[in-house]
């Protein structure tokens, strides 16, 4: 969602705290921002499944306001699955198609608030925010008309959560048959086979009537909730963490930081000492599709694809450090932080047309190839810690893989203890040549700006 701008103070004690968290969720999923369905189930058949993504994360499927920014998907006029990524048919034909390949499908669920101003929507349907007149609500369904001030998020969760962000109808969601009507959709989505969802706003739902929503939801999707919190404000993630994962966005910040500003010797202890969420309710990313455009937290820490390398390697330390559910982003170019996505398909003639006007960060072959990484050294613990002091560092993942990342500008060669079984292994995250480990160790050229990395399930021969 796009929301008012929040900027990390990071401090250097703020880098120097002690601990860690293993991950509690297996895997890596990817958001592919703004696609539209015909093309998510291709690439789930073509690439997701291949390279072992556990799911994809789509963007919102109902019924929105007509426009070409990217946000009016994040304005419900209805909950019909009607929008910019297709229709109801091809929603179901994606799902079905990527659930068969074992990548499960996350769908972002804009539940807090309706449209704002009057027309017909995606789907057809009319809708007028002045009368608050929707397919599925009307006026008893929302809180009043009041409007999110700047202020409240410091000291005024009340507000934070009953008032309008930015303008928008704030649903009701305490209500007995918001919550009914919610669910409802939500069991619409799972019953055609999604297996999770990305509450958007939920930092603007209290925590109770999140729960109160999810008790009505079938099955057991896996779920995380979308809540803004660099510290002192009114509202907390770790209110959230009782009723299902939570986005981490200090993550964010704080990685964009250190690669852009800091040491990755600070690295050695990343996450929950951090204070970051434990590691088993966190989702964390480099960046996603509101704070690469300056929206939501981060400011000027946080990394992008228009960082090239750095952003490249921040991705693979993310996917080697067991913390978190990290998530992977997939972007389209943009000029302006509202521009919506290319008018042209993915897909053309059945080959992924990446690098241009989409860029598929999930497609570079570093963070690509460290999806196995992340598959294959799963509940193992970080061992084997090396680094300059500076910004060269190296880890092991308890003899299941092991990598080396090299921020500087110039070679690192050197010999490593590693901890993995003697053999011939792949470099993963460099140029996929045949490297050796003998007695434990492995001698290796990193060059400047870029990574190495070797695991069990990617041998040579």
């Amino acid at each position: 969602m796009k929301k008012m701008k929040h900027v990390l103070q990071c401090s250097a004690v703020g880098l120097m705290l002690t601990g860690g968290a293993a991950q509690s969720h297996a895997g890596a999923f990817v958001q592919l921002f703004e696609w539209k369905w015909n093309d998510v189930a291709q690439e789930c058949e073509n690439f997701l499944g291949p390279k072992g993504f556990s799911a994809v994360q789509v963007s919102p499927p109902q019924e929105h306001i007509q426009g070409n920014a990217w946000w009016t998907r994040y304005q419900p006029v209805s909950y019909q699955l009607q929008s910019r990524g297709g229709n109801a048919a091809d929603f179901a034909n994606m799902v079905s198609r990527c659930n068969a390949v074992g990548v499960d499908v996350y769908a972002d669920a804009v539940v807090n608030h309706m449209a704002n101003g009057s027309g017909t929507g995606s789907g057809g349907s009319s809708y007028s925010s002045g009368s608050l007149s929707y397919p599925q609500y009307s006026g008893p369904d929302f809180h009043s008309a009041c409007d999110i001030n700047s202020g409240d998020y410091g000291g005024n969760a009340g507000r934070v959560r009953n008032c309008r962000l930015v303008g928008l109808p704030d649903l009701n969601t305490a209500d007995n048959y918001v919550q009914s009507t919610v669910a409802g959709y939500l069991n619409q989505l799972i019953n055609l086979g999604v297996k999770g969802f990305r509450i958007d706003a939920a930092k603007h739902i209290a925590p109770g009537d999140i729960s109160g929503i999810l008790s009505r939801v079938n099955g057991s999707p896996y779920v995380f909730q979308e809540v803004i919190d660099l510290g002192g404000e009114a509202v907390s993630a770790n209110e959230y963490t009782g009723t299902a994962a939570v986005t981490e966005f200090r993550y964010s910040a704080s990685i964009g930081n250190v690669f852009k500003n800091q040491q990755l010797s600070y690295l050695n202890n990343f996450g929950e000492s951090w204070g970051f969420l434990g590691g088993g309710s966190a989702v964390v990313f480099t960046d996603n599709h509101d704070n690469q455009r300056g929206h939501g937290a981060g400011g000027a820490n946080v990394l992008t694809f228009k960082d090239g390398s750095l952003y490249n390697l921040a991705n693979v330390f993310m996917l080697a450090w067991p913390y978190g559910y990290p998530k992977v982003m997939s972007s389209y170019a943009f000029n302006n932080a509202d521009q919506g996505p290319p008018s042209s398909s993915v897909y053309q003639n059945g080959v992924a047309q990446c690098g241009g006007a989409w860029i598929c960060e999930h497609r570079w072959s570093s963070i690509a190839n460290m999806v196995a990484f992340r598959n294959n050294t799963d509940g193992a613990g970080v061992d084997h810690w090396w680094d300059n002091g500076s910004n060269q560092i190296a880890f092991g993942r308890g003899g299941q893989g092991f990598v080396i990342i090299n921020r500087q500008s110039n070679a690192l060669n050197r010999t490593f203890s590693t901890g993995m079984p003697d053999g011939r292994y792949r470099n993963v995250a460099g140029n996929n040549a045949c490297v050796t480990v003998s007695g434990g160790q492995l001698t290796v050229a990193v060059p400047g700006m870029e990574a190495a990395a070797i695991h069990v399930g990617a041998p040579c021969g």
